[in-house]
């Protein structure tokens, strides 16, 4: 989920385009702009929004790490996903961190601004690079446990990758699924393979609640939509191993037969932020061949009550201190039943931008302004995120690696962490169970 706070921004930068908009078909889209106050205005904008800004960091592991998309079949069902791998080398190009204007108009959309602001957006972020190596060869002679990642509502496939090149620096082949039940704020699709030919894409936008619609059952249906797509992704990623390998549809120079004996089919896990959080737990509750979750951040709501206690893997939250709310801690709460593993840490001075790349992404007045920064560090608090999910991971997948080392963040033991929750739920009358089954604790 978005800040709404950064709607003020995006409406007070607006202002500058309003008179008159920006036209995509030139290569300058300021050069009509003849006022050179006008211009003054959107270069103090742009030098505003960048000043402080720091680089999506580089994975923290000894891998080289590759990225490519992958879209299989023709239809706007069909899986869409962006992948992070240990790859051969890190000498090849950089990755577009957003490679399509579209996906901006969307994020304006989502945020309720005015269209143009879409060009803005794309103006400050469109050529922004990750450190990750565009269709570099896998590297091969050793099978990678496999991470499906979920977004965030109004979030797509690309935007978690301080997530997934870390992982993926440390030996995992990470997975971002961009979701097709109206959740992202952009998405696309090819109708046959003639379109696919073309570059003609046809593009999905954010699905809005019409007015005095209640929430909670499109939510409900979209996180059933989303856990088939984790599933479907999955699928599609093991299947790399069949006699006859599904087709990827993008016209992209990487040969998926390259990934063949790279998936360690017995090593999978599930994690995913807000939204995708939830989408975390239903997964787990659909679908067992996900050994383990860690949901960032989770927004509960699209959770029923039967599934938050019928599932059995392992489940880390990791929650930011100042997004969560008494409602959404007692249903995670739910999920604590004796002799199932559920653990909690919260995050010091932490925002819920601080799970997504965004927060890299702007300079640090805009940040703290518009909540995509926390008072903790970006890189410290994505830091602690990667580290504990890292060794939340390896006690549950049976990895032979020495993540262990950072066990003691899974217990909150550090000093930008909390353990379990800042929030009182104490008047809710919700006991906890600790994350073994076999002693009580109270997170509160």
């Amino acid at each position: 989920m978005w800040p709404p706070a950064l709607r003020a921004l995006l409406c007070l930068s607006s202002c500058l385009t309003l008179v008159h908009p920006l036209d995509w078909h030139d290569l300058n889209p300021i050069a009509h702009i003849q006022s050179s106050a006008r211009i003054n205005k959107i270069q103090a904008l742009m030098a505003a929004a960048m000043f402080g800004q720091t680089k999506i960091p580089r994975g923290s592991g000894s891998y080289p790490v590759g990225c490519t998309d992958f879209m299989f079949k023709y239809t706007n069902k069909s899986t869409f996903l962006r992948l992070y791998y240990p790859s051969q080398d890190e000498y090849r190009s950089d990755t577009i961190w957003i490679p399509n204007k579209e996906y901006f108009f969307g994020l304006s959309k989502f945020l309720g601004t005015h269209g143009v602001m879409g060009k803005i957006l794309s103006l400050l972020f469109g050529s922004m690079t990750i450190p990750a190596s565009w269709n570099s060869p896998p590297r091969t002679g050793e099978k990678y446990p496999l991470i499906v990642i979920s977004h965030g509502l109004g979030a797509f496939r690309t935007i978690y990758s301080a997530i997934g090149i870390d992982l993926a620096s440390h030996g995992f082949i990470v997975a971002t699924v961009e979701h097709r039940d109206g959740s992202a704020s952009a998405t696309y699709y090819f109708t046959d393979q003639a379109a696919a030919e073309k570059g003609d894409k046809t593009w999905l936008y954010l699905k809005t609640l019409k007015p005095g619609e209640d929430e909670v059952p499109l939510r409900q249906e979209q996180v059933q939509q989303r856990a088939k797509e984790c599933s479907q992704a999955l699928n599609l990623i093991l299947c790399v191993d069949c006699e006859t390998p599904v087709k990827n549809v993008l016209d992209i120079d990487f040969d998926i037969k390259q990934l063949q004996d790279s998936v360690d089919r017995s090593k999978v896990a599930i994690i995913g932020h807000s939204f995708g959080g939830a989408t975390v737990i239903q997964a787990l509750n659909d679908d067992q061949r996900f050994r383990c979750g860690v949901a960032l951040d989770a927004w509960m709501l699209p959770l029923r009550d039967e599934v938050l206690s019928n599932f059995s893997q392992p489940l880390f939250f990791i929650n930011s201190q100042r997004f969560q709310y008494p409602a959404n801690i007692i249903k995670m709460k739910k999920c604590y039943l004796p002799g199932r593993e559920r653990k909690m840490i919260t995050i010091r001075g932490s925002v819920h931008q601080n799970f997504a790349d965004f927060t890299f992404a702007t300079g640090k007045m805009l940040g703290y302004m518009f909540t995509l920064k926390g008072e903790i560090d970006s890189n410290v608090a994505i830091d602690l995120t990667n580290k504990a999910s890292l060794a939340f991971l390896q006690k549950h997948l049976d990895l032979q690696k020495d993540f262990d080392q950072w066990d003691y963040l899974i217990e909150g033991e550090d000093e930008h962490l909390i353990p379990g929750t800042n929030i009182d739920t104490t008047n809710q009358h919700v006991s906890l169970q600790n994350s073994t089954g076999t002693e009580k604790q109270n997170l509160d």
